[in-house]
């Protein structure tokens, strides 16, 4: 048996794939064939770091056979994939670049380094992964040594004492961009900006009622840790929902923006009108003379008939 650990630990699957050269590969064949595990595959695929495309019944998320042929044929395949991806959260990431956690966290709310995931802990704690590149990047960048060492610089600590937290705006953000890379049809990539939006907010914007609902059926499924209605659900709801007025007030306008641009391509579906019936006609309820009327009118006719009169 071969003592080669790191094919073991970086196996190249060599599955052969009996499709035709056009073929689409689910999200999870194509995970096996590229040696990933799935979510390192779902994180890859949030980065662009693997394009997919969607298939013939109009879904997403599928890779074509050239694409998994491009990656596997890059230099240092697999482990430049894998280090690419690398997450960590706040103790391994401030121990990669010799700082506090503390100093970690401040340089995260400050929106210096932005997270790529989050999940809530066994506590329904949020906790931030970053992606360990950029986190490198930026300590090794000559301008951010002032930020590693000392004091911070006396405004920015004015911001993290009023409360800043940039790390879910950031998320947001870059969440939004996954979205965007995916959306394959215009009304998907105006959903993809409604995402982020309450809908009080759509209803504002998006005024007429079959573009709502159009809207809706393009609307991505948002990534909610625990079932719905549960605290972690709700936790998630908030961040992955914009806050900030000015954030909202771009989303709004982007929101206006792309309904317009899917509405001159294509118009949301609406009834034929040939096909829906005229709704019935409701004859006003009479009056208290009317009835009266005609109960007088009643009764003198059977006082007529009877023969008794």
């Amino acid at each position: 048996m071969s003592g080669n650990t790191a094919t073991r630990e970086f196996p190249v699957p060599t599955e052969h794939i009996r499709t035709t050269r056009d073929a689409l590969l689910a999200p999870g064949r194509a995970a096996r064939v590229l040696g990933l595990k799935r979510s390192e595959f779902d994180l890859a695929v949030h980065l662009g770091r693997i394009r997919t495309a969607p298939d013939d019944g109009g879904g997403g998320g599928r890779v074509t056979r050239d694409e998994i042929e491009r990656i596997r044929s890059a230099d240092g395949f697999p482990e430049m994939l894998r280090a690419g991806i690398r997450t960590v959260g706040t103790t391994e990431g401030a121990a990669l670049i010799e700082v506090t956690r503390a100093r970690f966290t401040r340089l995260a709310r400050l929106g210096l380094l932005v997270p790529v995931k989050f999940y809530l802990n066994r506590y329904r704690a949020v906790v931030w992964l970053y992606l360990a590149d950029e986190v490198e990047q930026f300590a090794r960048d000559e301008r951010n040594v002032p930020l590693l060492k000392g004091r911070t610089p006396e405004g920015l600590r004015d911001q993290l004492a009023e409360g800043l937290d940039l790390r879910p705006r950031n998320w947001r953000g870059r969440y939004l961009g996954f979205l965007l890379r995916q959306a394959h049809d215009p009304w998907a990539r105006a959903a993809a900006v409604a995402s982020l939006l309450d809908g009080v907010e759509i209803a504002e914007v998006v005024r007429d009622p079959y573009e709502r609902s159009h809207l809706h059926r393009f609307r991505p499924v948002r990534p909610s840790p625990g079932s719905s209605g549960s605290s972690g659900a709700q936790l998630a709801e908030e961040i992955m929902t914009a806050a900030d007025p000015d954030e909202i007030e771009w989303l709004r306008a982007d929101l206006a923006d792309a309904v317009a641009a899917a509405r001159e391509q294509r118009p949301a579906p609406r009834p034929d009108p040939r096909t829906v019936s005229a709704p019935a006609r409701h004859e006003p309820p009479p009056s208290e003379t009317e009835e009266s009327g005609r109960l007088r009118g009643l009764l003198g006719r059977l006082w007529r008939r009877d023969p008794a009169a």
